[in-house]
C-alpha cells in the first residue's frame, strides 16, 4: 500500500514537473523558430535550428550595457537588503519586548500589502526627492525587500542561542562583533535564500524600474526587452530569444545553490 501511495505521489510529482516547465520549453523552442513558424504552430520544432535570432537579440538589445545595468542593480540592492535586514532581525531577535514584537508584526504585516496601492505616492515622493534613478530603486527595493528577508532571518536567528553572544561579550567582544564575526557566519543557509529569492524578483522586476528609470543608457533588461513590441508588430521570435539569455545567470545561480535555498527556508519559516 506504501509503494502504491510514493508511485501515486512520484507520478503526479512528474505531472506537475511537466505542467511547470512547459512555458520553459515553449520559449526555447520558438526562440530558434522564424517569425511565420511561430504564427503557423508555437508547439512545433523548428525547420532548423539557428541561433540567428540570438544574434539579432543580443544587438538590438544592447545586451552587455544592458546586462550590467541590471546586475548593478541587483548586486547593490540584494547586498544592502541582506545587511539591513540580518542586522534588523538580529535586534528584534534579542532584544525581546513589546516594542519589537510589534515592529517584527509590523514587518510581517508590510507582505501583506499590494505594490500597486502605493507605487503613485511611493513615486511621487521620491519624484520630489529627485531620486527617480538607479539610486532610488535601489532605496526602494531595500523597503520592499526587508520585510520578507527579516521574517526568514529572525527565524532563524530565534534557534540560535544567547549564550554565544554571552560568551563573547564576557571575552570582550562588542554587540558589532558579536554579530559580523560569530552570528552572520552561521546565518550562511539563510543568506543565501534571502540573496537568490532577491535577486530572482528584482532581476526580472519590470514595473518599478518602468516607474523609476526613465532616462535612456539604464533600462535594465526587463524594460529593454519591450523594444520588440511595438504599436504595429511584435517580434516574438527575438523577444523569447532574449528573454532565453536574460534568464540563464538566474537559473545557473539558483541550481548552484538550491540546496541551500531549501535549508533556509525550512529553518527560516519553521524555527
Amino acid at each position: 500500500m506504501r509503494k502504491a501511495q510514493r508511485y501515486i505521489i512520484e507520478v503526479i510529482g512528474i505531472i506537475l514537473a511537466v505542467i511547470w516547465l512547459s512555458p520553459f520549453y515553449l520559449m526555447i523552442i520558438n526562440s530558434f523558430k522564424t517569425k511565420r513558424e511561430i504564427f503557423m504552430d508555437t508547439l512545433r520544432l523548428p525547420e532548423v535550428f539557428t541561433f540567428d535570432n540570438y544574434v539579432e537579440a543580443f544587438g538590438q538589445l544592447d545586451f552587455l550595457k544592458t546586462f550590467f545595468n541590471s546586475l548593478l542593480i541587483t548586486i547593490v540592492s540584494v547586498g544592502i537588503i541582506i545587511i539591513f535586514s540580518s542586522m534588523g532581525a538580529y535586534a528584534l531577535s534579542r532584544r525581546k519586548g513589546k516594542i519589537s514584537a510589534f515592529l517584527f508584526f509590523m514587518f510581517v504585516g508590510a507582505m501583506l500589502i499590494p505594490f500597486q496601492s502605493v507605487m503613485i505616492p511611493l513615486v511621487y515622493i521620491f519624484g520630489k526627492m529627485d531620486m527617480l534613478n538607479r539610486i532610488g530603486l535601489i532605496f526602494m527595493y531595500l523597503g520592499f525587500g526587508c520585510s520578507l528577508s527579516i521574517f526568514l532571518y529572525h527565524g532563524t536567528l530565534n534557534g540560535i542561542p544567547k549564550s554565544l553572544d554571552e560568551a563573547a561579550i564576557i571575552d570582550g567582544a562588542n554587540r558589532f562583533q558579536v554579530f559580523w564575526h560569530i552570528i552572520f557566519p552561521m546565518l550562511k543557509p539563510i543568506t543565501v535564500t534571502v540573496a537568490i529569492l532577491n535577486t530572482i524578483w528584482i532581476w526580472n522586476d519590470y514595473l518599478l524600474p518602468s516607474l523609476v528609470i526613465n532616462k535612456e543608457g539604464m533600462h535594465t533588461i526587463p524594460l529593454k526587452m519591450f523594444f520588440f513590441f511595438g504599436e504595429y508588430t511584435k517580434q516574438w521570435h527575438l523577444a523569447l530569444a532574449g528573454l532565453t539569455i536574460a534568464i540563464l545567470p538566474v537559473i545557473i545561480g539558483y541550481f548552484f545553490a538550491q540546496k541551500q535555498i531549501i535549508k533556509g527556508v525550512s529553518e527560516g519559516a519553521v524555527k
